[in-house]
């Protein structure tokens, strides 16, 4: 079975604690065991350290990667700035010599030190790339046959690719979530402003209201152009945008629809006959018809 370290991130440990039991859950059937980083921190976020000091960013990214390298595993993170920060840390301590020995020099005070082996995962190339659509259509109990999925890859799964070392063929039409979507028996077709920002992040913290901009029309064209059963992404924070967002606007009466929104893990997870109490119980946007009809009986597989 192969190993990955689970680096969680701040925002599903503490905002989203159903997606990490969906992560728990659905790895071990598909043989990827699960390594806890104990000790993990902040990635960081790229508007804190790397906003103001590159190489104290540097150091606390390299600490993070370096756990994984004691263990011998590569890391995996649900969280695209996560996946981002850490791939950018990485690509530019490899890259330089002398960026190495200043992180290095900071990390022996800890006892602690940055070799460069370990490689940066999302979970949605663990899944696409590692296992694969076939031994997850193999591990299904019950089909989404008939339903469709506006997929949210998020931007920090796209961009900047140099920095990554997995990434897709073409940023600008994503197609990974898709095909995982796919494995599940949905319809996840693409739209007009796929891979477009959600607002989430940086711009969310400081501009509620812009952000609520990029969320707004992301939902719109997600609903005119597909009206979709449900929304699926492998970022926790466009999952937090989308989800928390559509109250609201709904709220404000800015909008007169709702889309449940799932983390693709929680999804998978419910397809592999979890307990929803477990895998996907916390959102705003509610979410219990959807997931009475994805584990009806009727949507069992034979």
């Amino acid at each position: 079975m192969e190993k990955c370290g689970l680096y969680l991130g701040c925002n599903i440990p503490f905002k989203a604690p159903d997606i990490e039991q969906s992560l728990r859950q659905v790895f071990p059937p598909l043989g990827v065991e699960v390594v806890d980083l104990p000790g993990a921190s902040c990635c960081p976020a790229w508007g804190t350290a790397p906003s103001f000091d590159i190489d104290t960013w540097l150091a606390l990214s390299a600490r993070n990667i370096a756990l994984a390298e004691k263990q011998g595993v590569d890391v995996m993170t649900g969280c695209n700035s996560c996946f981002g920060v850490l791939s950018e840390a990485k690509h530019v301590i490899d890259a330089s010599a002398a960026k190495k020995d200043v992180v290095n020099e900071k990390l022996a005070t800890i006892d602690s030190a940055y070799a460069g082996s370990s490689k940066i995962y999302h979970i949605g190339h663990i899944l696409h790339e590692k296992i694969g659509t076939e031994k997850i259509k193999k591990n299904l109990r019950y089909s989404l046959d008939g339903l469709t999925a506006a997929v949210q890859p998020g931007c920090h799964l796209l961009w900047p690719t140099k920095s990554m070392e997995v990434t897709e063929e073409n940023p600008f039409f994503p197609t990974m979530l898709s095909d995982l979507c796919g494995a599940l028996g949905l319809r996840a077709p693409t739209y007009s402003n796929i891979e477009a920002c959600c607002g989430m992040g940086a711009m969310r913290s400081t501009d509620q209201e812009k952000s609520f901009i990029l969320a707004k029309e992301k939902l719109v064209r997600m609903k005119e152009e597909l009206n979709p059963d449900m929304i699926v992404t492998t970022c926790s924070s466009c999952y937090l945008q989308l989800d928390g967002a559509q109250k609201i606007f709904r709220d404000r009466g800015e909008i007169d629809f709702e889309i449940p929104v799932f983390y693709y893990t929680q999804l998978l997870a419910l397809c592999m006959g979890a307990d929803p109490a477990e895998v996907a119980c916390i959102s705003d946007t509610p979410r219990a018809a959807i997931i009475a009809e994805i584990q009806s009986e009727q949507r069992r597989m034979k």
